[in-house]
């Protein structure tokens, strides 16, 4: 099993920037992937961006050139650095990663990012 806990979120007017860090244990060694999604207000879950082991990244279109995902194997951890934060920007961000093997996701529990006009 993988354990995700995130931190960094809070309250930040737009333009400002934020890093989101999520940090895993378990059985960290098969992630495959990590990412993080968001759940804005009256909205589903959403992609932001992944990360492989490898480091090619994908991210959603609206938030490219302003989010940078990365991660480090060798401490468990994967970061969101968000710039030129919008209103939209708005939500619960969530860890993600990716089993090697099963393909099965594991959650973080969420941090509450709120961009303000």
């Amino acid at each position: 099993q993988v354990q995700l806990v995130e931190s960094g979120g809070g309250l930040v007017q737009a333009g400002g920037s934020l890093i989101l860090s999520c940090a895993a244990s378990g059985s960290t060694w098969s992630m495959h992937v990590m990412g993080w999604y968001r759940q804005r207000p009256g909205n589903e879950r959403e992609l932001v961006a992944t990360i492989r082991q490898g480091g090619i990244t994908n991210y959603q279109d609206s938030v490219k050139g302003r989010f940078t995902i990365s991660r480090d194997n060798a401490k468990n951890t994967a970061s969101l650095q968000m710039n030129s934060l919008k209103p939209e920007d708005t939500a619960v961000y969530y860890c993600n990663c990716i089993e090697s093997v099963t393909g099965r996701r594991y959650w973080g529990q969420g941090t509450q990012v709120t961009v303000s006009s």
